[in-house]
């Protein structure tokens, strides 16, 4: 039996990247997937490669920075699958420069999607999460254990120069999900991190300088890592390479797995054996 069978996912920022390897590694294992991304057509791909695996997702496009995003993707859970089990807060982005030459924008907009984003949908949440368990109780039936991971970074561990808004938002992530932990602990729902090192992304593979650039929002972010400082990086991991995506998503799914049950507010750094 797949170790997922039944259960119901959202996974946010899940066109792309290491959120389309979270999402396609619980289909695998049997959860129903609620596909997010910023553009609709990542996300109808995405859902379209779960399908011809054998599985079940529906898409909701959208920017989960957006009024009123929380909610629908959350109802688009219930609505399309009767019911809410796991939360992944994964989408987010990096706009990097030294504090002196950050603009309020430039923080506001990291901040927004990698902390406001996954509290709003953490709280959107709650009402789904606790009418569940009052609703089995009632039925004298066991309350199933729930799931919260929420994406953090070593950035927010040990912070990263240049990058004192994804930081400071990667550390929020960590309070957020130590504070929910003990809040939803009587629904019980496990809530916790997990903290990247250097994966392999989009948004690292673009050699620096070359003016590769993402579009978020109407906004051109510059991407990519310099070889040299890419090679300085590498050797600073003992496993002595960057991790992949499917690693990444490989952590989110071990706090996933019913073995996770009684593990909960922790960080799990999964960054090839980097330390900081």
């Amino acid at each position: 039996m797949r170790r997922l069978e039944g259960r119901v996912g959202i996974v946010s920022g899940s066109g792309r990247g290491i959120g389309r390897e979270i999402a396609m590694k619980l289909a695998s294992e049997g959860a129903r997937v609620v596909v997010n991304d910023l553009d609709a057509e990542p996300a109808k791909e995405t859902v379209a490669a779960i399908e011809a695996a054998g599985g079940r997702a529906v898409a909701c496009a959208g920017s989960v920075t957006e009024e009123g995003f929380a909610e629908r993707f959350v109802q688009t859970a219930i609505d399309s699958f009767g019911g809410l089990d796991i939360i992944v807060n994964n989408a987010g982005y990096t706009w990097d420069t030294v504090i002196q030459k950050m603009t309020d924008e430039q923080w506001d907009a990291i901040l927004d999607v990698h902390l406001k984003a996954p509290f709003r949908i953490l709280r959107a949440a709650q009402p789904v999460i606790s009418a569940a368990m009052k609703q089995a109780k009632a039925a004298g039936e066991p309350v199933p254990c729930r799931k919260v991971v929420n994406i953090s970074s070593v950035a927010g561990l040990g912070g990263n120069a240049g990058q004192v808004n994804y930081a400071a938002a990667k550390a929020g992530v960590i309070g957020l999900t130590k504070t929910l932990a003990k809040e939803w602990g009587r629904y019980n729902v496990t809530v916790n991190s997990v903290a990247f090192g250097l994966i392999k992304t989009r948004l690292t593979e673009a050699p620096a300088g070359a003016n590769a650039t993402i579009t978020v929002q109407d906004r051109d972010i510059k991407v990519g890592i310099n070889a040299e400082l890419m090679e300085a990086v590498q050797r600073s991991i003992p496993l002595g390479r960057v991790g992949t995506s499917a690693e990444a998503a490989a952590a989110v799914y071990l706090l996933c797995t019913p073995e996770s049950d009684y593990i909960s507010g922790q960080t799990l750094v999964c960054a090839g054996g980097y330390t900081i």
